[in-house]
């Protein structure tokens, strides 16, 4: 059989009722080993991916500040510098208030969470529940054990260990940041120079597309956040909940945790109104947060966030729950904006496809 012959029968082979499929088949392993690899070099390397992501997602917030003030005749350096310092003191200042109003209220919180934690002590051995204090007495005892174990002080190492790499992390990202910034558009057409001109228009145009996007979709989730932030944290000071602004601030943070840092922000204030202003304040903080919620979902954000963020509440929850179990509360926070700007440069990437040729679906 010649070269001709076995080509033919090769193509036949591949190209019948079965072969198709096998070939789509194959094809999309090849895809799933190709993504498992750089999702495994990428948790390898989470101490330098982590920081070069938040730093793209804060500086596609930023870029807007930047350029306006470049219009206005500022020179490059100078206003990546302004922007960065910016951010930075008012990153400061809220810290600094969130701090002193710790100081001020730990005590009372502390007094306050011993007093509930001593009723619910009398509920457990003198209530319903039928447990003796000799069995309340070994649970701690069990529990003390646990916290002074060798697992526990491991544990404990590993959290420094963390730590330290958080604050490397940190440095990184801010260094990350300030290029971005500064000289974002030219790292970027430069990584894109290997590329034929044709490509070369289009890959622009589907980064100047995810930009916007991600700038968008931060920028309008902080606006979304500062309103809720605002609203419940005036809502605690009404009803009298100390920490009112360590709790608008955990508020804040947690709206950008799409569909579940609200329910956790807002049990956390629960919990804090339960221990030191007793149930019936807690219901009113419960029904408070349900309140701003609604108004969230059904007013604010669709108004705020327009078409930025077109995905459907399923691709939402799966793309929330991959990144949380692949990075933690990072891959939380950032699995969101990722899958945005991925469907946002696919459709780029087909609008501006020439006429004939195979769209990427």
């Amino acid at each position: 059989m010649n070269s001709q012959q076995r080509t033919g029968t090769v193509a036949a082979l591949w190209g019948d009722r079965l072969g198709r499929p096998a070939t789509r088949a194959a094809q999309v392993l090849l895809l799933l080993t190709l993504v498992s690899c750089a999702v495994f070099v990428m948790a390898r390397l989470s101490l330098l991916v982590i920081p070069v992501l938040i730093a793209l997602v804060v500086a596609a917030a930023l870029a807007p500040v930047v350029g306006f003030l470049r219009r206005h005749g500022w020179p490059a350096l100078l206003a990546t510098w302004t922007t960065l310092l910016a951010g930075l003191v008012l990153l400061g200042v809220v810290l600094w208030l969130v701090g002193l109003e710790f100081r001020d209220e730990w005590p009372n919180l502390l007094e306050e969470a011993g007093r509930g934690l001593d009723e619910l002590e009398r509920f457990v051995t003198e209530g319903p529940l039928g447990i003796s204090p000799e069995q309340l007495e070994s649970l701690r005892e069990t529990a003390t054990e646990a916290l002074t174990s060798d697992a526990a002080q491991a544990g404990a190492i590993q959290g420094a260990t963390a730590a330290i790499e958080a604050v490397a992390g940190l440095l990184l990202g801010l260094v990350v940041l300030f290029f971005l910034l500064k000289d974002g558009r030219r790292i970027y057409t430069f990584l894109l120079t290997p590329l034929q001109e044709a490509t070369r228009r289009r890959a622009l145009s589907v980064g100047e597309r995810s930009v916007e996007v991600l700038g968008g979709y931060l920028r309008g989730t902080a606006i979304v956040a500062t309103v809720d932030a605002v609203a419940i944290g005036v809502g605690l000071l009404i009803i009298g909940v100390p920490l009112a602004l360590p709790l608008a601030v955990v508020v804040f943070l947690g709206a950008f945790i799409p569909l579940l840092g609200a329910v956790l922000a807002g049990t956390l204030a629960a919990l804090v109104a339960l221990v030191t202003n007793g149930p019936v304040a807690a219901l009113i903080v419960v029904a408070l947060v349900i309140a701003v919620n609604q108004l969230e979902g059904d007013l604010l954000a669709p108004v705020v966030m327009g078409k930025v963020l077109s995905l459907h509440p399923l691709v939402v929850l799966l793309a929330l729950t991959a990144g949380t179990i692949l990075a933690g509360l990072v891959g939380a926070l950032l699995s969101v904006p990722i899958a945005a700007v991925a469907w946002a440069a696919v459709k780029e990437w087909n609008e501006t496809a020439p006429a004939g040729e195979e769209l990427v679906t």
